[in-house]
């Protein structure tokens, strides 16, 4: 017998003598399908189709990714060094 059709036919026998694993299978597959075809649209809207060239586009992503960078460093950066007993030395 060829190899790929054992493969094949392992695992249809498998998933056919599956009880509790369909249940979970199905349970994994809606989870997908609310998360790609509900949530997905509702949360990251597609901003970029609306905009009629690749110039304009890619200003739009560039300014978005320089907002993010400079909030996040601005986030991240540690407070100013003060001299004073802040430092603990006199």
């Amino acid at each position: 017998m060829n190899p790929l059709r054992k493969i094949g036919r392992f695992y249809i026998d498998g998933f056919k003598e599956m009880t509790i694993g369909k249940t979970l299978w199905l349970i994994i597959l809606c989870k997908l399908f609310v998360m790609f075809f509900i949530l997905k649209p509702i949360f990251f809207p597609n901003r970029l189709k609306d905009l009629p060239d690749e110039a304009a586009k890619s200003a739009v992503v560039a300014n978005d990714l320089v907002g993010r960078n400079t909030a996040a460093v601005e986030a991240v950066s540690p407070r100013p060094f003060h001299s004073g007993t802040a430092s603990g030395r006199r």
